[in-house]
């Protein structure tokens, strides 16, 4: 995360030093350092000392301050400002000062983690997951305290209620608790093995992805055709033709799209590997990007978009299929359509069919030594799937 460095921090001059969120590194003329967490309440700025750098580390400052900011947000009363220059005689803190709850270790690992996450739906339900489900049952709690019995209780009301949404609050807890312990905060590593066996078995979900068999894609493909025209039919089809995943469409850009060439260049920022992705158009693709050419209000604009600023909601597509009498399929299923007709009805191997969906390939050595991205086959792959479903 941007910000101070441990060395910086023993380092900087007399002056005010900014690490981020309002937390402020104030280092005296003297040489004496201290740590301020600068906030406006009630309309006028305020300085809370947060300790002597001596007795409150970097990350232990930032903790502190994430609790200020939390307890702002939430209307909470916070400690008067403190008088910066008593700040160094502050008694030592205790044991218990030192180490933070789980919920305060939360936010701080929320904060060094949530940078490298490109999803901003996954940075906000991160936190507010554990936040809704967890720390009412041991978010005051030490986070050294925390064990394997006290994370079965407090998953037990969701493991069959909301057996996915459990799952991933159990990794969550995990990954705090080992953060903790790089921290320092937690002398041992705290295993957690031993929860799951303490809980119901959850049922096993076969059909995340409700899929439709692909003999029956091309029907569909038809009676989508025949739909009126829309940003969301137009979209649909264009998902379902390059076995993308529907935000790769819903944020397709102009400035990403080669007509005259016949590919389609998604930045590696969108893509769910981190890596650029070169889609090869078909035909039936370019016709549709043709028509949604000439309805574009600007060059640079999304291609999906009736103003080209706003993308298509992510239930937009499924409008369209509901609309048409299709219940239960999902856009995303369309993939495993694909995967299914390519295995089925073609010789193509394996990898190919895994670069034309963007897939990891599972086998670390083979992905270090696999560096070609097999385009030419791709796009006859690619080809053939359009002349299947849009016949």
């Amino acid at each position: 995360m941007d910000g101070l460095t441990t060395l910086q921090v023993r380092h900087a001059k007399p002056g005010r030093h900014h690490d981020g969120n309002g937390l402020y590194l104030h280092v005296r003329s003297t040489g004496s350092r201290a740590w301020v967490f600068r906030a406006t309440v009630g309309g006028k700025v305020k300085d809370f000392g947060l300790g002597s750098v001596a007795k409150v580390s970097l990350s232990q400052a930032r903790i502190k301050a994430a609790s200020y900011r939390d307890k702002l947000r939430f209307g909470e009363a916070i400690p008067q400002a403190s008088n910066l220059s008593v700040i160094d005689d502050e008694p030592e803190p205790s044991a218990s000062a030192v180490v933070p709850s789980f919920a305060e270790a939360a936010r701080a690992c929320h904060t060094a983690l949530k940078d490298g996450w490109k999803n901003a739906r996954h940075r906000d339900s991160w936190l507010s997951s554990l936040e809704l489900h967890i720390f009412k049952h041991f978010g005051d709690a030490r986070v050294d305290t925390i064990n394997s019995s006290m994370v079965r209780s407090a998953l037990a009301p969701i493991w069959l209620k909301v057996p996915e949404t459990a799952r991933r609050v159990f990794q969550r807890i995990k990954t705090v608790l080992d953060f903790a312990h790089i921290e320092g905060w937690c002398p041992n590593e705290v295993s957690l093995r031993s929860v799951p066996r303490g809980l119901p078995r959850q049922p096993v979900d076969d059909k995340h992805f409700e899929a439709m068999p692909y003999a029956d894609v091309p029907a569909f493909m038809e009676q989508l055709a025949g739909a009126p025209t829309s940003a969301g039919r137009d979209a649909l089809m264009f998902t379902i033709l390059n076995a993308v995943r529907s935000g790769e469409t819903r944020l397709a850009n102009w400035t990403e799209i080669d007509l005259e060439a016949a590919v389609w260049t998604i930045p590696a920022a969108r893509m769910k590997m981190n890596k650029v992705h070169i889609v090869p158009l078909t035909e039936p693709v370019l016709a549709i990007l043709r028509r949604r050419w000439n309805l574009r209000i600007s060059d640079t604009g999304l291609v999906f978009s009736t103003h080209g600023k706003i993308p298509l909601s992510d239930m937009t597509m499924s409008k369209v299929m509901r609309a048409l009498g299709i219940p239960k399929i999902t856009v995303h299923g369309f993939r495993s359509s694909f995967t299914d007709w390519a295995a089925e009805n073609t010789e193509v191997p394996k990898e190919v069919v895994d670069k034309a969906l963007a897939h990891k390939l599972a086998d670390r050595i083979e992905a270090a030594y696999r560096r070609t991205d097999f385009f030419e086959r791709r796009r006859q792959l690619m080809a053939s799937w359009a002349n299947y479903i849009a016949r």
